[in-house]
């Protein structure tokens, strides 16, 4: 992979530190690999696996949240998309704040959050409870989930350090393909009237075993220059000024997956303050100060704007694929929570088998694997756009099975090589920042997908009046997003070529 030249925070570090910085993200001092570091990545993947679980585990749950709750459907969507929104909001400054004050401090108060709001929403006894608890649950996850790609690039070097990716890649091909397959498992064997609610309640026990793992094993330390970011403080203004360009996005999407038009105008704002906050950094930056996210870092180094991009497209047409067909068989087909949640079960085991190859694989192939991983992952979701109208709908499994097989063993090599390419060339010191940029565009990226991918589906199930060919015009719709997602891999791909041939020259 291309070798290239990263400079850190403007004024964050001493003068010492950065001419060490300048010389690469990982030649501040011999590294010195942590004995624990597997251990301590197998708990970090575990929250993480925790906290993106509950972003599609309540997909099949949506008629026994409002039957229990007896609400409308306007409701229940808040209940299943405000977690995802709040979740995008505090992601990049809950990577900051584990660059900043260490990935254990951040992890202990992010898991704590998470149990107690999680309990909050398996008992609550009114819609409106269940709405704030979710929302504290996902704010309590945008804290947990930057400190995965944190650790990862602390307590791992080299090819190393695409392994732990590809453990973590599995972790979120795996966790979102699950989610409804478990959902649906606790709704079968609990009933339809509660069951929804221990599908929060199992995260208690789940978390606090994690948070004695977590106290016994994480380093307390941040990492690098951890103290000094400290020391300057919090950038309080660049956190609001991204925060409300991320709700600016996500409040108009998850308004539109439950059918409210009018925040769409709030788009028009999200540029307006996303600029302000590049602005806002740049100028923290030539002061001396810690920004909140190194702005910079979109410039100088190779594949990390486009690598965002890539993820953001990827996560749009892939995760409202679940979605869609969940809804697609319960309501059209009448298939069971269960039985709709093994539909994507295939998905889950292909992305477990190429995953971890990917990560040992994308040190010697770089952005290729990307590419190729693409392209497999679209034929499967056409081959399922070209055979679904003409299935047996009681058989439908038939046409299901071996598509999303096709396409997970695809989409297991996307996420862990894409990782590890757009951050590789990032400062450890900015690794959680940095990372949690990468992971607000793939929350972006699943909203907007939610929205795009519902929408086109209830447009056309109103217009031809057919599920199968509504459901086949959803995922071409999720097919053209994928292949801008592939441009976009590509340019990556001639822009890594190019810096290799000047370094050969």
């Amino acid at each position: 992979m291309a070798q290239v030249s990263a400079v850190g925070d403007a004024g964050a570090v001493t003068d010492d530190t950065a001419a060490r910085s300048s010389a690469g993200p990982d030649s501040t001092d011999e590294h010195r690999p942590d004995p624990r570091r597997w251990r301590i990545l197998g708990v970090s993947l575990v929250i993480g696996f925790m906290s993106l679980l509950d972003v599609t585990i309540v997909n099949v749950a949506i008629p026994s949240i409002r039957a229990g709750l007896d609400t409308s459907a306007g409701t229940v969507q808040w209940i299943v998309s405000g977690y995802a929104l709040a979740f995008g909001l505090t992601l990049v400054t809950g990577g900051r704040l584990g660059d900043a004050y260490g990935r254990r401090r951040l992890m202990v108060v992010g898991l704590v959050g998470f149990v107690v709001a999680s309990a909050g929403v398996g008992l609550a006894p009114t819609a409106g409870l269940v709405i704030a608890a979710r929302l504290l649950q996902g704010a309590a996850a945008g804290l947990l989930t930057p400190q995965n790609s944190g650790l990862i690039q602390d307590l791992f070097r080299g090819p190393e350090r695409g392994r732990a990716f590809g453990l973590f890649g599995l972790t979120v091909s795996v966790s979102s393909a699950a989610g409804p397959l478990i959902g649906g498992g606790i709704i079968a064997l609990l009933g339809p009237e509660n069951g929804w609610r221990w599908l929060f309640l199992v995260n208690v026990p789940i978390g606090l075993v994690a948070l004695v793992a977590v106290i016994r094993l994480v380093p307390s330390k941040p990492a690098g220059d951890g103290d000094r970011l400290a020391a300057r403080g919090l950038d309080l203004p660049g956190a609001a000024l991204l925060g409300l360009g991320v709700l600016a996005i996500l409040y108009p999407l998850v308004s539109l997956e439950g059918g409210a038009r009018l925040p769409l105008l709030l788009l028009v704002l999200a540029p307006l303050l996303l600029v302000g906050f590049v602005r806002w950094e740049r100028r923290v930056a030539a002061r001396g100060r810690a920004p909140l996210l190194d702005v910079g870092l979109l410039r100088r180094v190779p594949g990390y704007a486009n690598g965002i991009a890539v993820g953001t497209l990827y996560f749009t047409g892939f995760t409202g694929i679940f979605l869609v067909l969940s809804v697609f068989v319960q309501e059209e087909l009448g298939y069971s929570p269960l039985a709709a949640g093994f539909l994507t079960m295939p998905f889950a085991i292909g992305s477990a088998l190429t995953a971890q190859l990917a990560g040992r694989l994308v040190s010697r192939i770089g952005r290729r694997i990307t590419v190729i991983a693409l392209l497999v992952m679209m034929s499967g979701v056409a081959g399922l756009a070209l055979l679904t109208p003409y299935a047996d709908p009681d058989r439908l499994w038939v046409v299901v099975v071996p598509t999303l097989l096709l396409a997970g063993l695809g989409g297991g090599g996307v996420i862990s090589p894409n990782f590890t390419l757009s951050l590789d060339q990032v400062p450890t010191r900015m690794g959680g920042a940095a990372g949690a940029a990468l992971q607000t565009g793939q929350r972006i990226g699943s909203a907007l997908g939610a929205a795009l991918l519902m929408t086109t589906y209830q447009l056309t199930l109103g217009q031809v009046d057919e599920p199968a060919r509504a459901f086949q015009a959803t995922l071409v719709a999720a097919l053209l997003v994928l292949l801008v997602a592939l441009a976009m891999a590509l340019r990556s791909r001639r822009q890594d070529d190019r810096v290799a041939s000047l370094r050969g020259a």
